[in-house]
């Protein structure tokens, strides 16, 4: 009895405090709008389209527009945000002007590219998601938030959620891979990162979700081109990441490049208003990409009038950089193109979003140099940052246990990545503080101990020399660069190391050969590296390939040659201590692919959760005529999702059911024994995969439906336990309804996609 009114009190209490929640957010919901009312009712047409304005107050960052005369427009209220300015000196500059010198005093919004960090720089987020650590990603934009908040900033166009499952596509670094599921919980972990759960704290800045919709399905890899899918693919695999972003709490969200359905998605009102604003709920601010506007005239939807007035009637709040709806939205409305109810509702979002991040109550909130002094860069930001960017390396192959290395002897650090630190922070590190970020000569000789000799060659440039002069705006921040012929270099490569025990290779991509405009055909590391990786081998060294990328290759003969290969992506601030870490093996790596790594170009798009078509290749085959196969390559991948070795080995047993059937508004918990079976303490990422065995429509041959990243010592055990309920079986079908079929299904718990475990279970009406 008293156990049971003990709990009776804590539920009055909780039910108490979530009322007491709910009535605060109620009382300033309604302070806003009163605030904002009054506000709207005193501004001018021509003031409100100004707020609708977004300019860019440094250099271009996305496109080759630049915004100019910023400071006369400001004065005339004709700025309702700008991006790329930092610094609180430069930031209360504009602010000043903005509530001292407009007749409505009306504060700006600042944003900026904060895709992985601020000046503290956390690997790219393809490589993030690999650490497949939600608490952790979370943490890394929290901190990214702390800092760039300090630096003046309260809006981040980040997180990207865009799925992509084409590697040729530059922008695939920029998000977290090819899979639904987990994509979704990354964006709702890096909105909640940013934003808290408060706006207006000084330290909390306001989410974008980015690109709205579909951009990473661009045909054939190419940035920006069209895009067009079916909507049940959309519905099922392509939207899901958004909507979780946005029910998350993200304020805002930016529009794609791309066309859906035949119309540009910044022209597109099925896709702004009945989607997002209808269907979803969203009531949060859109803007747009950079000069998207002004692109759908090329996009061939007319002139700059006609495409400003569709973007707005579509339902975009905030023009980036164009300045159309600053030019022609007056006359838009004069001439009944548009409504001025219309602008008036788009202005209200942007002074929402103002009002929410406290810039009315304190337009310099964000200004405090002091802060800056003491929040950016701090010590444990940069440990934070190195432990994450261990946790995304990615242990491709190791054998003969070449690694971890010894710190004695002698070890050769041959590759044109080896000594540069300006490369290790990767695309869209914008704000970086390169100062602090060191080479990988540099790191391992700072971690190796008075035991271990390090040598050192470059071995080769980073690309041919057609290759620089054609394409030399790509290849990263002041690469090393030798004027010798690639002949003299890998001999002097090749004489290197055979004085020593061990080889390491770093090669691979620069930093901006991926992320935005930066796609490839060509998956293969650069053709001079791979001279130089064969000749090393050659020398019958064991050779440890450190690979740099921010993409899968395809490494196919690398895999049949290189005895070790890990994969450390762009790992930020921290990488080259992070990646002497593992190295040496103070830490076991523990990522996991997010995204597959094909044999060869023309398996792409390759991506784990297909569908099983109607003549499906028996498993284990290669070909088969009038089978779904390739003549040259098998159907498999080289790496499949989910894919990641350790030091140690771990073994699966024992994967049980607490019930072979359940009903809707029941639960079913699938269990299975976890064992480290070899000598070191490990973390294994514990990968849980469904299968819909029949359908009203095709289903893909699995899905990621859970995860758990586990720490086991030497010879340690686990029981790891998941529970499944009908969400987790439910679909959008040919009607989009989501809908849970009752039926056969199979159940799959593994270390990756395609080495796993699996029983089956029915769902029953």
């Amino acid at each position: 009895m008293r156990k049971a009114k003990y709990l009776f009190f804590l539920a009055a209490i909780f039910s108490f405090s979530s009322s007491s929640a709910q009535q605060k957010k109620a009382n300033s919901d309604q302070q806003m709008n009163i605030f904002i009312k009054d506000l709207l009712s005193k501004m001018t047409l021509e003031e409100k389209i100004g707020q609708l304005n977004l300019l860019t107050g440094g250099e271009a960052t996305t496109g080759s527009v630049v915004s100019t005369d910023v400071e006369s427009k400001i004065k005339k209220g004709q700025v309702g945000g700008m991006f790329s300015l930092t610094t609180p000196a430069r930031i209360r500059k504009a602010q000043e002007i903005a509530v001292t010198q407009t007749r409505l005093k009306i504060p700006i919004i600042f944003g900026q590219d904060v895709i992985h960090g601020y000046k503290t720089t956390f690997p790219i987020p393809l490589a993030l998601s690999c650490t497949w650590d939600l608490a952790l990603i979370e943490k890394t934009a929290r901190i990214a938030a702390v800092e760039a908040t300090a630096d003046g900033l309260n809006w981040t166009f980040s997180p990207m959620v865009d799925i992509s499952r084409d590697p040729r596509w530059g922008r695939i670094s920029e998000g977290s891979g090819e899979d639904t599921y987990l994509g979704s919980e990354i964006g709702k972990a890096m909105v909640k990162g940013y934003q808290g759960d408060d706006l207006s704290k000084y330290n909390t800045m306001m989410a974008c979700v980015k690109h709205f919709a579909l951009y990473g399905a661009a045909e054939s890899g190419r940035d920006y081109n069209t895009t067009d899918m079916s909507l049940n693919r959309m519905y099922n695999e392509y939207l899901p990441p958004y909507k979780a972003a946005l029910d998350a709490g993200a304020g805002s969200i930016m529009t794609s490049f791309n066309d859906i359905n035949g119309v540009p998605a910044t022209a597109n009102k099925w896709l702004m208003t009945d989607l997002l604003r209808k269907q979803w709920g969203f009531n949060g601010l859109v803007v747009t990409d950079y000069t998207a506007v002004n692109e759908l005239i090329d996009h061939g939807l007319g002139d700059l009038q006609t495409v400003s007035a569709l973007a707005l009637n579509a339902g975009v709040d905030m023009d980036m950089v164009g300045e159309g709806f600053l030019s022609t939205l007056k006359k838009s409305v004069q001439e009944g193109k548009v409504t001025e109810q219309q602008v008036t509702n788009s202005c209200r979002l942007v002074l929402e979003a103002k009002y929410k991040l406290g810039l009315f109550e304190d337009p310099f909130r964000y200004c405090n140099e002091e802060r800056a002094k003491k929040e950016i860069l701090k010590p444990e930001h940069l440990k934070i940052a190195r432990e994450t960017a261990a946790q995304s390396f990615v242990l491709l192959k190791n054998q003969g246990q070449v690694l971890p290395l010894k710190k004695t002897g002698t070890v050769a650090l041959i590759g044109p990545l080896a000594n540069t630190g300006t490369n290790m922070p990767g695309t869209w590190s914008v704000n970086s503080d390169l100062e602090k970020t060191i080479s990988l000569l540099q790191g391992l000789k700072d971690n190796a101990g008075p035991g271990l000799k390090i040598l050192h060659s470059a071995g080769s440039n980073l690309l041919t020399d057609p290759e620089y002069q054609k394409r030399a705006t790509m290849f990263g921040r002041d690469l090393p660069r030798d004027s010798r012929t690639a002949e003299e270099m890998i001999a002097e490569a090749v004489a290197t190391a055979k004085n020593a025990d061990v080889v390491i290779a770093a090669l691979g991509e620069s930093s901006e050969m991926t992320g935005e405009s930066s796609s490839r055909t060509n998956l293969d590391i650069p053709e001079n590296q791979q001279l130089l990786l064969k000749a090393l081998l050659k020398t019958g060294k064991p050779v440890v390939l450190v690979l740099f990328t921010g993409r899968p290759l395809t490494l196919k003969w690398e895999d049949e040659n290189v005895p070790a290969i890990l994969n450390v992506w762009f790992g930020g601030t921290e990488a080259a201590n992070a990646i002497s870490d593992v190295l040496f093996g103070k830490v076991n790596p523990s990522g996991k692919l997010t995204a597959t790594f094909p044999q060869n170009v023309g398996q792409i798009p390759l991506y784990y959760s297909h569908k099983n078509t109607g003549r499906p290749l028996e498993e284990g085959k290669w070909f088969s005529k009038f089978r779904s196969n390739y003549l040259d390559v098998s159907n498999e991948p080289l790496y499949p999702f989910g894919y990641g070795l350790s030091y140690t080995t771990f073994n699966y047993s024992n994967l049980r059911l607490s019930k072979n059937s359940f009903k809707p508004g029941e639960l079913i918990s699938a269990t299975v024994t976890l064992k480290n079976t070899g000598a070191y303490t490990g973390k294994e990422t514990v990968q849980l995969y469904i299968r819909d065995l029949v359908g009203s429509m095709t289903r893909p041959v699995k899905e990621l439906k859970g995860f758990e990243k586990i720490e086991l010592k030497a010879g340690e055990s686990k029981e790891v336990t998941f529970k499944i309920s009908e969400e987790d079986l439910k679909f959008f079908n040919e009607e989009l309804k989501f809908v849970a079929e009752p039926g056969d299904f199979k159940l799959f718990i593994g270390s990756n996609s395609r080495d796993n475990l699996e029983i089956p279970f029915k769902l029953t009406h």
